[in-house]
């Protein structure tokens, strides 16, 4: 099955690269389970050359592993890599806003990465392929305009648990399979502790409200709480607004019933 799925992926990578244009893609490679699945499947669709690693680590908050597991995947799909700190630029721009350590300067992050991705891709005539899960699209756990601000999302119909099962078919390290998930946001930081609950009953949850079941039935299936099934429906609720393209205030009627 997963080889289908992975020739799927490919297909389609290489299909929005050819419809754009484009001369490749651009991955932001963290060392991670999703980047380097992104950057297994951009390499295996579009060849070694048109794939562009940019490992962009904190220093300080990104652990040296994550950097050393970033530049392996890189050197296993032998394609071309750069290490970019952000620290610089993050101390600049927090210090012309007099900012302070918070959810909202941790957001600056991602945003100061999609900002280096773009610039290559854009040097470059290149795509950003995302490394969005369908886990975390679904609660909304990236960043608007952040890693969420990206032109294609190659895993983005994978729930986190089938990421994992698709990397050990594509060759990815183990060690990098099994890591914890983390955004590094900030030292410490694990996926699951800011999400508030594992992927594997993150996932069980999703794919029940995704398959169109009853909430009542959803509430029932063993192993989860119905705490934790309404603690999902409302990260869903809430985070709708990232998924879809900022709202546009209707006024053609007004400007047409003026016009006659």
């Amino acid at each position: 099955m997963w080889d289908k799925v992975a020739e799927r992926i490919e297909e389609f990578i290489k299909k929005k690269v050819e419809e754009s244009n484009a001369d490749g893609v651009v991955v932001a490679v963290s060392g991670g389970v999703d980047s380097a699945t992104v950057a297994f499947l951009c390499a295996r669709s579009l060849g070694s050359d048109k794939v562009l690693g940019l490992i962009l680590p904190e220093r300080g908050v990104t652990p040296e592993e994550d950097v050393t597991d970033a530049i392996e995947v890189c050197k296993i799909l032998d394609i071309e890599y750069k290490v970019i700190e952000i620290n610089e630029i993050y101390d600049v721009i927090m210090k012309k806003v007099n900012g302070r350590e918070s959810l909202a300067s941790a957001n600056v992050k991602p945003r100061i990465r999609m900002i280096i991705n773009y610039y290559h891709a854009n040097l470059m005539n290149r795509l950003v392929a995302g490394t969005g899960n369908k886990s975390e699209l679904r609660v909304g756990y990236f960043t608007k305009y952040g890693d969420g601000g990206v032109d294609i999302l190659p895993i983005g119909d994978l729930y986190k648990t089938e990421v994992w099962e698709l990397a050990r078919y594509l060759g990815v390290p183990e060690r990098i399979i099994k890591k914890k998930p983390s955004a590094r946001l900030w030292r410490g930081q694990t996926d699951e502790d800011e999400i508030g609950i594992s992927y594997v009953k993150l996932d069980t949850i999703l794919k029940a409200i995704d398959s169109g079941i009853e909430i009542e039935k959803v509430y029932e299936i063993p192993g989860v709480s119905r705490e934790e099934v309404e603690r999902v429906i409302e990260m869903v609720e809430k985070s709708r607004h990232k998924r879809e393209m900022p709202e546009i205030a209707p006024v053609r009627g007004l400007l047409e019933l003026k016009n006659h």
